[in-house]
């Protein structure tokens, strides 16, 4: 009977995880014919009888390696939407396809960091210097750099519409969805079709992610494409160009808006996009190219509200507000999240299980069906490989017959490869003979 031959002492390595799953326990492949075991793997022979498993977050404040993984898996399904590969026909370089930035709008004036031609502009200069009604400045003739701690502040935090700040973050995957469809309905009425007639000739095909402006408010970049009927193997049609692209999503986003609900103190309010869309064909040579948009975003997969000087966990009861070590900007707009999270009108919000996300509890990276592949199918890919190319191959058993039965059983131990040897001893049962082909297992 085949034994991992993994001398004791020698830890696996999940890949580079800094915080992987312990488990402990055992694969069987058993020959459902006659009962035969023809394969083993039990954890009692790794070090502290545990084996880890990687974490596979896509944060790279919890785990750098893991979240390397779903960058360049990101940025392979970006790039297979713009030049083909990964099962993508590479004749889907020439479809219409545009780099868009939707924005939020402003929730009162901050300190930013604003460039033009490569040079760095003062902030927020005015003239005369005026003030608010709290008689904090409104101008700023500073140029701010890279690593200011005022960077993203509100010129006066009283003034500030943490409310709206709030609201848009909950509200912007509802509005994200408002606006495909808007964009589909755009099309149809500036090509003179029906909806269905347009999407027997056409399909809309687009890949997002979510990023956090220093302010603390979400804003998307999408790739947006026009493919036939059958998605990226099919042409689209002669008169679907950049242009018609271009400015049937300019329209789609001015249109698109939302009523927020009304409650006890808080009136109700219309949200919509900011009123900046940035719109860039994306092409083979230039500041847009396919190269530079899949790098871009895939480098914001991995990031999240982290980066406005939050943390990166859940907020609990144990929390003390007062003491998390966030920015007091982040602390207002969490402390305005577990207010409104109270109201009964805001409770499908969620907004208080969301405070550390700023009340954004949408996905960070969305696509649509017929973008490109998937992270299932590269994920596969990569599996593959490695079963190929593994040095030990205790955990890759050669290909048996269809009638092989594979029975798991696992249990958690805990979290931490540098908690390994304090785990008590490993437990002797998970290496009793193999239950009957019969019997029922814990996968």
């Amino acid at each position: 009977m085949p034994i991992d031959p993994i001398p004791a002492g020698t830890p696996r390595r999940a890949g580079g995880c800094i915080q992987p799953v312990l488990v402990r326990g055992r694969v069987d492949h058993i020959d459902g014919a006659t009962g035969e075991l023809l394969h083993r793997y039990t954890s009692v022979h790794e070090p502290g009888g545990v084996l880890p498993i990687a974490c596979k977050t896509r944060r790279a404040s919890r785990c750098p390696p893991c979240a390397e993984v779903y960058r360049a898996d990101t940025y392979q399904l970006i790039k297979a939407g713009l030049t083909g590969g990964k099962g993508i026909p590479d004749t889907v370089a020439a479809h219409p396809c545009v780099f868009v930035t939707l924005t939020a709008p402003s929730f009162g004036p901050v300190h930013a960091r604003r460039e033009k031609d490569g040079r760095v502009l003062r902030c927020h200069p005015r003239r005369g210097k005026p003030t608010c009604p709290h008689g904090n400045g409104l101008s700023c003739a500073e140029k701010h750099t890279p690593d200011d701690d005022r960077f993203g502040d509100p010129f006066c935090p009283d003034c500030y519409d943490y409310t709206g700040s709030v609201l848009f973050n909950a509200c912007a995957p509802e509005l994200w969805r408002r606006f495909t469809i808007t964009l589909r309905r755009t099309l149809a009425r500036r090509t003179g079709m029906t909806n269905k007639t347009l999407a027997a000739q056409l399909r809309v095909s687009f890949a997002k992610v979510a990023d956090y402006q220093r302010r603390g408010v979400v804003h998307f970049h999408a790739i947006i494409r026009l493919d036939g009927p059958g998605g990226p193997s099919t042409t689209p049609p002669a008169w679907a160009t950049l242009d018609l692209l271009s400015e049937a999503i300019g329209q789609a986003a001015d249109a698109v808006h939302l009523e927020t609900p009304t409650a006890a103190g808080l009136p109700g309010r219309t949200l919509a996009w900011g009123r900046e869309h940035d719109i860039r064909p994306v092409t083979t040579t230039g500041d847009v190219t396919d190269t530079k948009v899949a790098a871009y975003v895939a480098k914001y997969a991995t990031k999240a509200a982290e980066c406005t000087g939050t943390i990166d966990r859940r907020i609990t009861a144990a929390d003390r507000l007062a003491d998390l070590p966030i920015r007091e900007h982040a602390r207002r707009l969490i402390a305005e999240c577990l207010r409104l999270g109270e109201l009964p009108e805001l409770r499908g919000l969620r907004l208080a299980a969301w405070a550390h996300m700023l009340g954004f509890r949408g996905h960070f990276s969305t696509k649509s069906r017929a973008y490109s592949t998937t992270f299932s199918a590269l994920r596969a890919e990569r599996i593959q490989h490695q079963r190929e190319n593994a040095i030990d191959d205790s955990l890759w058993p050669a290909p048996e017959a269809d009638n092989t039965l594979v029975i798991a059983h696992w249990q958690f131990a805990r979290r931490g490869e540098s908690l390994v040897t304090r785990l008590p001893a490993p437990d002797a049962s998970l290496d009793s003979p193999p239950p009957s082909p019969t019997g029922g297992g814990q996968s």
